[in-house]
């Protein structure tokens, strides 16, 4: 790992964010590079030091009393009137808060999944940058045989990913790997096109039904997103965008 790498991670890890992979990438890295570890202990001090008291202040008891809600002992007739109006307008106010809730929670619920394709897409790219740093680490299994590479998964995940030979199309399978993404094991197929390697990351889908392809660029990396087949797929490369959809494209024909 370089210390570029490492040090775009480096808060995730002191906050405990990052997944099992890339935590024990750092480990690694910091207990080999001084720079990067004093850089952590710098991010670990200031973010004890914000922690302290004596960054937080405490309202004095005299404002606290200015603003305390009290209530006076006797309602004039006025005021009476004031609350049976208020009370007689309460049930379209209740409707009026009700339909702005359900519509906060869709806005929120739809927002959550955009944000949380986003994080996977980071880690997708990410992932496939580790297996081109690491030696041996992009295939376990380096075959162009999809009748090699789909048994080897055999008994190393719980399910089975599909194996789609794509050679007349050009993307040539070259072999296959155990990964960890997406807080799971997961099935990462290697296919080739020219020099460029694309990984094809698969585990089993939450989504219910097929998905649209969903497209990101992240870091200078195209990275295409679908579920089909009680499957979600994830592929990851730097080819230019149109070869990846393609690619995409053909897999799910």
């Amino acid at each position: 790992m370089r210390c570029e790498d490492a040090r775009t991670l480096l808060d995730g890890y002191a906050d405990g964010e990052l997944d099992l992979v890339n935590n024990l990438e750092i480990e690694k890295h910091l207990a080999e590079c001084e720079n990067c570890a004093r850089e952590l202990e710098r991010t670990a001090s200031l973010s004890k030091a914000l922690s302290e008291e004596m960054y937080y202040y405490r309202a004095p008891d005299e404002l606290r009393e200015k603003l305390r809600f009290s209530s006076p002992a006797n309602e004039s007739v006025e005021t009476s009137r004031q609350s049976w109006w208020n009370w007689r307008w309460l049930p379209a106010f209740a409707a009026a808060a009700l339909a702005i809730v359900a519509l906060s929670t869709i806005v929120f619920v739809l927002r959550s999944s955009g944000s949380k394709n986003d994080v996977l897409a980071n880690e997708m790219v990410s992932a496939h940058v580790r297996s081109m740093m690491i030696d041996n680490h992009l295939m376990d299994v380096p075959s162009t045989d999809q009748h090699t590479v789909k048994p080897w998964f055999d008994g190393k995940i719980d399910f089975a990913p599909p194996v789609i030979d794509l050679s007349a199309q050009n993307f040539q399978l070259i072999g296959g790997r155990l990964d960890y993404a997406a807080g799971r094991p997961v099935a990462a197929l290697v296919y080739q096109r020219r020099q460029h390697k694309i990984n094809l990351f698969i585990y089993p889908s939450q989504a219910k039904g097929n998905s649209s392809s969903e497209i990101f660029v992240k870091q200078g990396y195209n990275v295409v997103h679908w579920d089909r087949s009680g499957m979600t797929f994830w592929a990851v490369s730097d080819i230019n965008l149109n070869e990846l959809q393609e690619f995409a494209q053909d897999l799910q024909s």
